[in-house]
């Protein structure tokens, strides 16, 4: 069964998620809080926990996949960033905002989308994400939990837990997320002087990235 780790929303306690870390380590797949809906997430270089986030959401290799990072200069390292887009992301983040981009060769190939070797980059505005990366000390790969079927993200930690209890190591639970995935923007057309394209409106406002 599912570890049950409550934390304050506002003021987690870091032994909780430094146990949070530690399975994380082991190469388990959690559902964490964020500032859009909960999440999955697991460790960037485990095949194992990757295969297993992809079961868990129903998609294939070609389904982008998210790095959550605790900053631009992090996010910076795993994607090709040239002055425009970065513009574009400092006026976005933090916030419910995922950002498609090309990957950096610090992105395993396995998690990097096959043809277009891109990838979902993020900055998360939720403190006890944020913990959460920090103690870990490097990104997560992530995914909106969305079931199997369904359209519609999951934010009650406690149906998350009945409905995936044995196949997740652990939920943390910081209270009730916000019903929206996020906002979801290719940035890939801009290297070429295009303009970004909007792939999935969500809980990011699109007036701060000019659309």
């Amino acid at each position: 069964m599912a570890q049950w780790l409550q934390v304050h929303p506002d003021n987690p306690q870091p032994r909780l998620l430094k146990q949070a870390v530690a399975l994380l380590s082991q190469g388990r797949v959690l559902a964490v809080p964020t500032d859009s809906s909960y999440a999955l997430v697991c460790h960037l270089d485990d095949k194992t926990a990757i295969d297993q986030l992809r079961r868990i959401r129903g998609v294939d290799d070609k389904h982008h996949l998210t790095l959550l990072c605790r900053d631009l200069s992090e996010l910076a390292l795993y994607a090709k960033v040239d002055n425009r887009q970065f513009r574009l992301l400092k006026a976005a983040t933090p916030g419910a905002y995922t950002f498609i981009l090309e990957a950096t060769k610090e992105v395993p190939r396995r998690v990097a989308h096959p043809q277009r070797k891109t990838i979902g980059l993020r900055v998360p505005q939720h403190v006890c994400l944020l913990q959460l990366l920090e103690l870990h000390g490097s990104p997560l790969l992530a995914t909106t939990l969305i079931p199997p079927g369904e359209t519609e993200p999951l934010n009650d930690a406690q149906d998350i837990r009945e409905r995936f209890e044995h196949q997740l190591a652990a939920v943390i639970d910081a209270g009730a997320c916000s019903m929206q995935a996020t906002t979801v923007v290719d940035l890939t057309p801009m290297a070429t002087g295009d303009k970004p394209l909007m792939i999935r409106p969500g809980g990011g406002d699109i007036s701060l990235l000019g659309l």
